[in-house]
């Protein structure tokens, strides 16, 4: 195993924390994993998203040892540490299923790993308070798994892979199992911990609101490569494909052409005879064909259309439709539109008053709006 320690390859200070070049994994014929590359920084609170079966878990678990790369290096801290055995890693996991040992009391679920890298007992004493502490798991440490809510279980496991104080915690559906309110407190809490901490957490989710509550950048996988790494922010406003606009939120796509750029737009007609003004992209397009997309809670609805449309018409979007169905949600109110074209829009409005007098229904004729500046420009 001498070989598993040796001199990194590269300078730590010359990399990031963590460094993925070039990745690959295959399952026979399946291509799981497709030559990924990928920087995570120290103290960053990384998302690994994507639909099912796109590589995300099992990228997750050559970070952590459990499968081998084919091809490419994984370096932490400047090694290489595809040689390096799971429980020698700086690196720890917590499962989906959380992996308790229903046998164990919660002390010893935590003390596991401390006892087995032959800690002494009175440190083991020492960090095990800590953890319970840390979690908030005091007055329940003689309690068996079987013993505990969802949650409490949730956070045993949390703290029996924090107790080795890894540099790398990965976090495989950790809150899959937790119920909305649940899931939404424990969110916060993971947050606070990873602030308090300063150790580097990647998670790896499907569920979109968590990435984007809780990382300070995301990459979002599809078919075993990454499509595009952001802050949230970024991934929302401005996707860099057609496919991660669709997967991040709800979005209006118009299909259509590039018609001219004039006066810091483009004009795109659209494939049902409109036309759509942009603001100029941050790149230049680079191709005719395109989408534009324009997310629900950007287009505004009225029966009249905008007050400022006469005065500034060539600011506004404007569409004409008929809406075809209401959806209240609490704090905001889904309208789709079909629009004399054909095409179809979608609008999320917020509900900002208790009780609304003037509210929109099935069967009205509308009018939707929207500024050049909300519109995103997606080559095909």
């Amino acid at each position: 195993m001498a070989v598993a320690h040796a001199t990194p390859v590269v300078p730590a200070e010359d990399l990031p924390l963590l460094r993925i070049e070039g990745v690959s994994k295959n399952f026979g014929t399946f291509r799981a994993v497709d030559r990924l590359s990928l920087d995570i920084g120290a103290g960053e609170f990384f998302a690994l998203l994507g639909p099912s079966g796109c590589g995300k878990t099992t990228l997750l678990r050559m970070l952590a040892g459990f499968e081998t790369p084919d091809e490419g290096r994984i370096l932490l801290g400047g090694r290489d540490i595809a040689p390096v055995l799971p429980h020698e890693r700086p690196v720890n996991m917590m499962f989906q299923n959380y992996a308790l040992f229903p046998h164990l009391s919660v002390w010893d679920n935590i003390a596991f790993g401390l006892k087995r890298a032959g800690m002494a007992g009175a440190a083991i004493d020492t960090r095990v308070g800590e953890m319970v502490a840390l979690v908030k798991l005091d007055g329940l440490e003689k309690r068996k798994p079987d013993q505990l809510s969802g949650g409490q279980r949730q956070r045993v496991a949390l703290a029996r892979s924090l107790a080795r104080r890894p540099k790398v915690l990965l976090l495989d559906e950790p809150l899959a199992a937790l119920d909305k309110k649940l899931r939404e407190s424990t969110q916060q809490e993971l947050m606070e911990l990873q602030r308090r901490l300063g150790m580097t957490f990647i998670v790896v989710t499907h569920d979109q609101e968590e990435a984007m509550t809780m990382a300070n950048r995301i990459g979002v996988m599809n078919a075993g490569r990454l499509e595009q790494v952001a802050t949230p922010r970024d991934l929302y406003e401005v996707p860099v494909s057609r496919w991660v606009a669709g997967f991040v939120g709800d979005i209006n796509l118009f299909d259509g052409e590039v018609a001219s750029h004039e006066q810091h737009r483009v004009r795109i007609a659209t494939r049902d005879g409109g036309i759509i003004a942009v603001a100029e992209p941050r790149r230049m397009v680079a191709k005719t064909v395109v989408a534009v997309a324009i997310r629900p809670e950007k287009v505004k609805l009225s029966r009249r259309g905008p007050e400022s449309d006469a005065v500034n018409s060539q600011a506004i979007n404007r569409l004409d439709g008929v809406i075809t169905d209401v959806s209240y949600l609490g704090g905001s109110t889904v309208y789709k539109i079909r629009l004399d074209s054909g095409a179809v829009v979608r609008s999320s409005m917020a509900n900002t008053a208790r009780l609304e007098i003037d509210t929109l229904s099935a069967g009205q004729r509308v009018v939707a709006w929207f500024s050049p500046d909300d519109c995103v420009v997606l080559e095909k």
